[in-house]
Formats: structure tokens, sequence, C-alpha cells
């Protein structure tokens, strides 16, 4: 059975009922918390028997005795809280899920001695949204006793300033419904999210204030950009592209802007790629999606900031109308592109979106995330995302949000030597730089269409999707960029 989880703060109280869970410490594996609800005196036992220490991560379940208010008793390990970060914050929320079980009703305990902040108290509330996230939409039968309904949790949080903790959880929360929908977006099939369902979703955040846009093929060709047109070429469904814009800093302010590779389903194109694995390729819009919920949660927190999210919506398909290896396109820069493979259709769609963003909106800096390269995952397996910049200050800020929120990035290399393997014979530039460095060479093309704007480029083929399991996702969708990009806002460009 699956289940859905609200979460609320509240002052302490007499606990009955459901599951109570208290924090423990390593100077502190029993608190005067759990002792209340253990009126027996059983819990000092247990933890001695059981050996547990507090440590961080570490649980402890126990049924309760039959004196008790509550049905169950778990301890959850917090190690030292003085050293803990947000993110351990996050990891400590996701564990919590781990012992909610069958119950309904989940009280959490006034953690560490009462002397936990609101802020972490509410980063452990987003960690337990983000660990409870799951995607079956799909599926007639929840779970093993066939139930089709999702059961609905209430897991309340107990804090001497409950009203302080709502406060601090109301960007979380916006945090926590961002990256769910970059997750939906991704986790969605490909035959129920084309180019215009995806452009619908986008355009649904006008219920948060936000300013949508979508332009169709025929404004598309107006603009001439054929590099993204192109790609589009083999399929029956129509390209869109989506502009999000919100207006929360001065009118003044140049705007902060975000722009998405959103290949919905990509076969390859004419240059098909093999059979094995194809299906994954749903998830070919994890750029795309990872913009959306950026500016859904930008909005939905009301960031003081002027961002514009723009993503590219295509399908790349084999078919006769589709364009081939050897064709020439011009793109809405001017530059001319030989297709020497139509597998690397990312960066056409990419390069279009850059110079629209920059002519329409004349960004402060522009950041660009797609699942590029299958490159990038040789280089860096799935725990990074690959950072290519051509501005240190920019480059440094994105490193840092990412250590905060562990959404970690590195920074390879560009230069004139990576940049001679994308010239052609025939055209300004080809689209691949072939075997060889083949994530460098795929931003060196995207570097060409970026005139004077800081600006930086996110390979997340590895982390967006199918990435591992962690204490905040079990999905296959990660909604990976969504924390990292509100964080570096949040940090850098709110007024």
């Amino acid at each position: 059975m699956s289940m859905s989880i609200e979460v609320s703060f509240a002052k302490p109280a007499k606990v009955s009922g459901g599951l109570a869970v208290a924090t423990a410490t390593v100077s502190e594996p029993v608190s005067e918390a759990a002792r209340s609800v253990d009126v027996s005196g059983q819990l000092d036992k247990a933890v001695k028997i059981a050996g547990f220490k507090g440590k961080a991560q570490s649980t402890m379940d126990l049924l309760a005795p039959s004196e008790a208010a509550v049905d169950r008793i778990a301890l959850l390990g917090l190690g030292d809280p003085d050293k803990m970060s947000a993110h351990d914050w996050l990891r400590a929320g996701g564990k919590l899920v781990t012992l909610v079980g069958k119950s309904e009703k989940v009280t959490v305990l006034p953690a560490a001695g009462g002397q936990v902040s609101p802020e972490a108290a509410a980063d452990l509330a987003l960690g337990v949204l983000m660990r409870a996230y799951s995607f079956d939409l799909y599926k007639t039968k929840k779970g093993d006793d066939d139930d089709k309904t999702s059961r609905k949790v209430k897991l309340v949080i107990q804090h001497e300033d409950a009203s302080a903790c709502k406060k601090a959880f109301a960007s979380r929360q916006a945090v926590a419904d961002g990256v769910a929908l970059a997750r939906n977006l991704v986790n969605e099939p490909a035959n129920v999210l084309g180019p215009v369902e995806f452009a619908e979703r986008a355009k649904a955040l006008e219920e948060l204030g936000m300013e949508v846009e979508v332009l169709t093929e025929k404004e598309m060709k107006k603009l001439k950009m054929e590099a993204l047109l192109g790609v589009s070429l083999g399929s029956v469904r129509p390209p869109r592209l989506a502009i999000m814009r919100w207006q929360g800093g001065k009118p003044k302010d140049k705007p902060v802007a975000f722009v998405g590779k959103g290949v919905v389903f990509d076969t390859g194109g004419i240059s098909i790629k093999p059979a094995g694995g194809m299906e994954d390729m749903k998830g070919d819009m994890g750029g795309a999606a990872a913009v959306t919920g950026l500016m859904h949660t930008l909005a939905a927190r009301k960031a003081k900031v002027n961002a514009v999210g723009i993503i590219g919506l295509v399908e790349n398909m084999p078919d006769g109308a589709a364009q081939r290896p050897g064709d020439i396109v011009r793109s809405m820069s001017g530059q001319t592109i030989e297709i020497i493979n139509t597998d690397a259709e990312g960066r056409l769609v990419l390069c279009d979106a850059l110079t629209y963003c920059q002519e329409k909106f004349k960004p402060a800096v522009m950041i660009n995330l797609a699942t590029l390269t299958g490159a990038v995952m040789v280089a860096l397996g799935q725990h990074h995302a690959g950072l290519f910049s051509n501005d240190d200050d920019l480059s440094a800020a994105l490193s840092k949000a990412g250590e905060t929120t562990q959404e970690r990035v590195w920074r390879l290399p560009l230069g004139p030597d990576y940049d001679k393997m994308i010239d052609s014979k025939f055209a300004d530039m080809k689209n691949t730089g072939g075997r060889y460095a083949g994530s460098i060479t795929a931003a060196q093309f995207l570097k060409r269409f970026v005139v004077d704007t800081p600006w930086a480029h996110l390979d997340i083929a590895g982390t967006a999707m199918g990435s591992p399991s962690t204490d905040i996702n079990q999905s296959w969708a990660s909604g990976f960029g969504v924390r990292l990009l509100d964080e570096l806002v949040r940090s850098n460009y709110e007024a």
C-alpha cells in the first residue's frame, strides 16, 4: 500500500495512540520525552540490551507496553545534533519515514532536549516529504493487499515554538512541491507527456502568479529556430517552447535565467539507439523538469528575485521526414550546424533556447540543465553532475550550493583544443566531436551560442534519473537540480 504523509507542527502535549518517535542523541539515547510515553520504564532496559547508542541514522522500534498510551515507540538516532547540517536533518527525516510502517498517526516528540531550532525541525519535515514520495499513478493495485487507495498518514512534530516551525516550513513545503513536480514529470510515460502536454503543465504555474507563454511551431519558425525544429521533424507531435517568468524582484533587476532540455522521448532519430534500456529515454527531459520544478518553488515561496525559466520541448523520432546525418541547419543565432549524429539532439534544442533567452531577456546569469551525454556518467558516475562554465564566480556559487544541498556538481574543463573538435568542413560547426571528451565537446557546442552572459551548463544525465536510492529519494526520478538551484538563488540573487 502506498502512503501520503501530511506534516504539521504542534506544541508538546500528551501523546495517545499511534506511533511515538523520539529523537535520540549520542549523549541522550533515551530522552525524557521518550520516557514520558513509556510508563513502565522498559525503554531504558531495551536500549541497554540492544546496545542502541543514538548514533546518526540508527533506529530502534518497540511495541509499547500494554499500559502505555501509544501503540509503538521508536527511537531515531541523530548523533550529535550540534554538528548536524541542514542536509543531515533531511536525512533524519527520510530515515523517520522507514519507521512509520502501518501507523496512520505519528507523533515526533521534542528532539535533543527540546533544543532543536525551528529551521532544523522544518528540514526534518522536508526530509519526510521527500522520502515519502512515490509514483504509482498507473498501478491499479497499490500493494500486496490489493488496496487501490493510498493510505494517509498524519505526522505531527512537537516543538515549543510550533508557530516558528510552521513559518520555516512554508519555504520547505515549496521546495518539496517543486521536487515532486520535477519527479512526476520525469516519471511520466512519454505517451502521456508529449511536448504539448508538458507545456500545459508549465502553463499551470500561472495559478501561482507566474507569467507563462508557450510558443508554437509556427512562432518558432518565424524566429528561425531551425536547430530546435529539426529535432522534431520525425515526430507527429509538434514542438513547443515554454517561457515561465517570475517577477519577485525589482522591475529594473535583470533576471536569473534557467534553460532546460525537454526531449520527451529520445529514440536517437535516424542514428537510432540500441533497444536495450531505450525505455529510460522518457526521462530525457530531466533538465526541463528541473527548471519547471524550480520555477514552481520560486513562485510558491514568493522568492524576491526576477527569474526566467525556458524549456525546449520536442520528441526525437525516426521517420521519413526526420533530419539525417549530413544535413546542415541554421540556428536562431545565424550559425550553421552540420548534423553528424541525430542522437546528439539535446544541444540542438538548447542552442536556440539559449539564443532566445539572451536576446529576449538579457539575463544577469544563465544556467542550462540537460540530460545531455552518457559520457558524463563515464566521467563522474551518478553522484555528481557535470559543471561547465565561462564564469568562475558562478561556478563557485554552484559548487557551494551543491555542497549545501548535496546535489553536487564537479567542474570540467573547456578550452580551444576541445573547441576545435567540433569544427566542421561544411558548416560553422558539427553537432558532435566524436567519442572522446563527449561531455566536454557538447558543452563547447553550447558555449558557442553564449555571447557575453555569465553562463553554466549542468549535465545531469547521471543524476536526474535512475540514480542510486538515498535517504531522501527512493524514486527512479530524483528531481535533481531543484534544491540545488533554489539554494543558489536564495544565497546569491534574492533581494
